[in-house]
């Protein structure tokens, strides 16, 4: 069987750290397999860098580098703009210019769609060009394309799943060794999965951006991290995953996504980020480390979960590769895969939501006082699913599971329960993977 005769393509690529580096040594690496089996001889003919003194480590002549990104972008002789320099501006210009000039975009920033993806997929759209971001969400898992592509047609109702590795790590090592939050947060960092100022993994902006950019396709809509509710890791105790692991669960910090019906029966979303009590039994509850997972739920396809790892240089430099690759065969067949029109829809607020609830009561150990607080719960129309009772004396700790309950209506439980004079304090309160 004769070889197809390749097509050359000229890849640009603004930005060259832990991901432009693998990205660049793996279109080296992989240059003849591609070329073999899809017809493209790949060749990464400028990098964009902030200082060409810096040694980079990749496969490429030194007169690749340049300091212009701006130039990279307009060169005629570029056909594809790789960009994974990270943050707003100048990446968001630098994209819309490309699209313009009719060159498709591959892009790992989350960030940046989150913010701004609409106008960037118009534009994509408008051009005929591709504007692919596999690598934006979960690292290596393809987990963008399924839902762009195969599951386009399914009617989804809700994606959740751990997108955050540095948080995953560290709930990982509290779980397993016992080692306190401060601690694992300080492992995370020597090991280079935490940055020196971790608040957008700890305080769950990064997956509530990347939370986004999932609503978002899934369901069509306009999400934007402001219509994200964020609940973060720092509170979380061993004591808490203690009490957890004796109730058969486990503590994720998960992003939702789902889709239901608003009370004037028009379609609603909910988008979250908070710690979840995952039952043991739940795939989910299998993913420890730096893995990431995201698990998918539709009205037809019923449970899918996508698995690996979600960050690192060349673990996401792979799903770069394979969305150049893509953008590189729709360039050379003359057609984009636009993402559609986005809708706008009603953004349920965080009071809407209902969940299962764990919450934990330190109260005095006397006669009716149980009966008290189940009275609490019920008046808000919470129901209690399990409890158990810790400690013996004059005071014991109480901690409950509800079945699916308001938020609102929790939320109102709480103060109730403040209210009663032999509860002395409310501890953790975390959401459960529901009924």
């Amino acid at each position: 069987m004769e070889r197809m005769e390749a097509t050359d393509v000229r890849v640009g690529v603004l930005g060259c750290g832990n991901v432009g580096a693998a990205l660049a040594t793996l279109v080296h690496e992989q240059s003849q397999a591609v070329a073999d089996r899809t017809g493209l001889a790949l060749e990464v003919a400028a990098i964009a860098v902030r200082d060409t003194s810096v040694d980079r480590g990749v496969p490429c002549p030194s007169d690749v580098f340049t300091t212009d990104a701006a130039a990279v972008v307009t060169d005629p002789g570029i056909d594809v703009i790789i960009e994974v320099m990270g943050g707003i501006e100048p990446a968001r210009q630098l994209i819309l210019d490309a699209l313009a000039s009719g060159k498709p975009v591959v892009t790992a920033n989350k960030e940046l769609l989150a913010a701004h993806g609409e106008e960037l997929y118009l534009a994509a759209a408008e051009a005929g060009v591709d504007l692919l971001f596999e690598a934006a969400v979960a690292g290596a898992i393809p987990i963008m394309r399924p839902l762009r592509e195969s599951l386009a047609g399914e009617p989804l109702t809700r994606i959740m799943g751990i997108v955050n590795g540095t948080t995953n790590f560290i709930l990982s090592r509290m779980s397993d060794h016992g080692t306190s939050y401060a601690d694992a947060l300080s492992e995370a960092q020597d090991l280079g999965y935490a940055e020196s100022d971790p608040t957008a993994d700890v305080d769950g902006f990064d997956a509530g951006a990347k939370a986004a950019v999932i609503a978002s396709l899934a369901f069509g809509a306009r999400v934007v991290p402001a219509d994200v509710y964020h609940e973060g890791i720092s509170g979380v105790t061993v004591d808490d995953i203690e009490a957890a692991r004796t109730m058969g669960h486990c503590i994720k910090l998960l992003a939702v996504a789902e889709r239901g019906t608003s009370a004037d029966g028009g379609v609603e979303i909910g988008v979250r980020v908070h710690p979840t009590l995952v039952p043991f039994d739940h795939p989910l509850a299998a993913v420890n480390d730096s893995f990431n997972a995201v698990f998918v739920e539709g009205g037809a396809v019923g449970e899918l979960m996508f698995y690996g790892r979600g960050a690192g240089g060349r673990p996401t430099a792979s799903a770069v590769f394979g969305d150049l690759i893509d953008a590189a065969g729709n360039l050379r067949r003359g057609h984009g895969a636009p993402i559609g029109a986005l809708s706008d829809v009603r953004m349920a607020p965080i009071g809407d939501i209902e969940s299962a609830y764990y919450l934990s009561v330190e109260v005095d150990d006397r006669p009716g006082v149980l009966s008290d607080v189940a009275a609490v719960f019920g008046g808000h129309d919470v129901s209690i699913r399990s409890m158990e009772q810790v400690g013996l004396g004059a005071e014991a700790q109480l901690r409950f599971i509800t079945h699916l309950a308001r938020e609102s209506d929790l939320q109102a439980t709480l103060r109730g329960l403040g209210e009663l004079a032999a509860v002395r304090s409310i501890g953790s309160v975390l959401r459960v993977i529901g009924d």
